[in-house]
């Protein structure tokens, strides 16, 4: 198999695992174009050898200048980790359709359409890697993240068709899919989740579950948890191994889920589901 270039173009490194993925491979020696949608909550990965472009994945132009900066200076982009997402806890059944499309605009819609732009050149130089960044989500719901869920469900889909579509090309797709991360990204959820259903009785359950994932990485469940640097080292390995993996799991609450999502029936699940998180209250 055709080794890729070794240049990498990083969505969402402002934070978490895209700013510890931008700077471990350009440790490694990768030349890594980190990306973030304000420059200036990016700067100091300039200090570690990183070059450094605006993008918002939700923005035609942006996506496109990134891109052709990217192929400018490489040729073609080697390796594309897309990582930038959003989500917001809610009630599936009371949030905004709005909130909806936001998250499936950043989360899906802007992940294709930056792996639309970048696989011409990598079709034409034989070789690519496409590495997106899931979650253990995209495989089971967990409660009052039911949106979020619906977006990395789908990005297990795309994912399963460009593997699929471009291997024949020399390109491979690898799915990162996490559980619980250290990453205060359930702290973001939380905060947009504010003031987003009127109604007392969705408010409640979204108020509780913005309770448990303030929560979800500290006591007990920290042990079950992983850091963005454990996520960062299975990106390296999807960008770097010869026979990439077409999924990796990260953090033990993602095999343990993920495992009884696999083997047990439907409701026996869903009161597991309901024995470890809130429900809402009639």
């Amino acid at each position: 198999m055709t080794r890729p270039p070794r240049n990498v173009l990083v969505t969402g490194c402002s934070t978490g695992i895209g700013r510890q993925a931008a700077s471990v491979l350009a440790r490694r020696g990768w030349r890594v174009y980190a990306t973030a949608r304000r420059l200036d909550a990016i700067a100091d990965l300039e200090r570690h050898g990183c070059r450094l472009l605006e993008l918002d994945v939700t923005d035609e132009a942006s996506r496109a200048a990134a891109v052709d900066a990217v192929m400018a200076a490489e040729g073609a982009v080697g390796v594309l980790v897309n990582n930038a997402g959003i989500s917001e806890l809610g009630a599936t059944a009371a949030m905004p359709v709005a909130h909806v499309e936001r998250m499936f605009a950043t989360n899906v819609f802007g992940m294709l359409s930056l792996t639309q732009l970048v696989v011409p050149g990598m079709r034409t130089r034989g070789a690519g890697r496409i590495v997106n960044i899931g979650s253990m989500n995209g495989r089971w719901m967990m409660p009052g993240m039911g949106s979020y869920a619906a977006t990395k469900h789908a990005l297990e889909a795309f994912s399963d068709a460009l593997r699929y579509e471009l291997r024949p090309f020399g390109i491979e797709v690898s799915l990162i899919a996490p559980g619980m991360v250290t990453t205060g990204f359930g702290h973001s959820a939380a905060r947009r989740s504010d003031s987003s259903e009127d109604d007392p009785q969705w408010a409640d359950f979204t108020a509780r579950v913005s309770e448990l994932t303030l929560t979800w990485d500290a006591g007990p469940r920290a042990r079950l948890a992983c850091s963005p640097r454990d996520v960062a080292e299975r990106v390296v390995r999807a960008a770097e191994s010869q026979r990439p993996r077409a999924r990796y799991r990260v953090a033990p609450s993602a095999t343990i889920m993920l495992s009884l999502r696999r083997v047990l029936p439907e409701r026996t699940f869903e009161r597991v589901l309901r024995a470890q998180f809130p429900s809402p209250r009639p």
